[in-house]
């Protein structure tokens, strides 16, 4: 018979960990400069901190309108554009489809009373219309990702007959469900006193509150999981673009931070029918063009309770939810996702 292997010491356990330590160290060196954004894309348009860019095409035109991609405000949009491997973007260009996206910058002291009225019927309104200038179009498809998504709902409605087919992604509409662990983070701030204090809300602020909603899988395990994985450069690789893209957080101009934590977190005007953007009544029904809600069953910042009521609400008789059984952030970079949603978002519009 074999001898049994002798159990390891606290000291030889020191020591492997040592090891592990040591040699992920020298892996993230050399991940310190890795490169975000995997497809090529050109500035067509910049007004104040904003760029809205065109993606160049990477195969054979699938000859349908072209996209406008509305992220949101308070993280950078170069999630959907990781890398190779994880890129929504890439896969869509894969597909055939024309897309632009609006990329916000990084705001300053300068925009502290920049509101919601200029970001929907000012930013979104003149970067469609460079759009439906550029194609001679008279509409085309909205693709609104998260708070982007919210906006691109308002944008839609106030002005319905620029927006083609209308394309939402995790994007909250009810702001005060039961297991809305953001809303109730929301809810217990002092807003009026936050802005005043800081006029751009740091985003520290912010990705300080987006820890503290799952802090053990954002804060612990994640390391745990970067040493058990080893010295694999290709891994390292991932998660310091996936470091990079957490705390990389724009700050949030004052005027528009308040309005949006008070009419939609606090007040949830959009669900209500109480909104107004720019002295008009942001009326959900008016959305009567094809509409694909699309959110992430596993979503701790915006969980399916607070997207599927859209349904609901809106006008529209070409209405579809598509439900994928992964996290607010493996919509963009999961395997799940790579595969199945690239395909669905391209069949969806090819049918319309």
């Amino acid at each position: 018979m074999p001898a049994a292997e002798e159990p390891s010491t606290p000291l030889q356990e020191l020591g492997e960990l040592q090891g592990k330590i040591a040699a992920t160290y020298q892996s993230l060196q050399a991940a310190s400069a890795v490169s975000f954004g995997c497809s090529e894309k050109d500035a067509v348009y910049r007004e104040d901190k904003l760029t809205l860019y065109h993606y160049r095409p990477i195969a054979p035109s699938a000859k349908l309108p072209p996209v406008l991609i509305v992220y949101a405000l308070v993280n950078r949009p170069y999630m959907m554009d990781l890398q190779p491997d994880r890129s929504l973007i890439r896969r869509l260009l894969e597909l055939g489809l024309d897309l632009y996206l609006i990329d916000w910058g990084y705001p300053d002291g300068a925009d502290r009373f920049t509101d919601l009225n200029d970001y929907i019927n000012g930013y979104i309104h003149r970067c469609l219309g460079v759009v439906l200038r550029e194609h001679q179009l008279e509409s085309t498809t909205l693709l609104g990702v998260c708070q982007g998504g919210t906006f691109s709902l308002c944008y839609s409605a106030l002005h319905p007959e620029r927006v083609r087919n209308l394309i939402t992604m995790v994007t909250p509409v009810d702001f005060q469900t039961s297991d809305n662990l953001l809303s109730k983070w929301v809810q217990s701030i002092d807003v009026d006193a936050l802005v005043a204090a800081h006029g751009i809300v740091p985003g520290e602020v912010l990705n300080a509150a987006y820890v503290s909603l799952m802090p053990f899988r954002l804060l612990q395990q994640k390391y745990v999981n970067l040493l058990d994985g080893g010295s694999d450069q290709a891994q390292i690789d991932n998660f310091m673009r996936m470091e990079k893209w957490i705390f990389d957080s724009p700050g949030q101009a004052g005027a528009a931070f308040a309005q949006f934590a008070r009419w939609f977190f606090k007040e949830n005007r959009l669900l209500k029918g109480t909104l107004e953007i720019g002295g008009r009544r942001v009326d959900l029904r008016q959305l009567t063009q094809p509409l694909l809600n699309i959110y992430a069953k596993q979503d701790h910042l915006v969980p399916p309770t607070a997207s599927t009521p859209l349904e609901g609400l809106v006008g529209s008789k070409d209405y579809l939810a598509l439900g994928l059984d992964v996290g607010h952030i493996g919509m963009y970079v999961s395997g799940r996702a790579q595969r199945e949603l690239p395909q669905a978002i391209a069949l969806w519009l090819q049918r319309r």
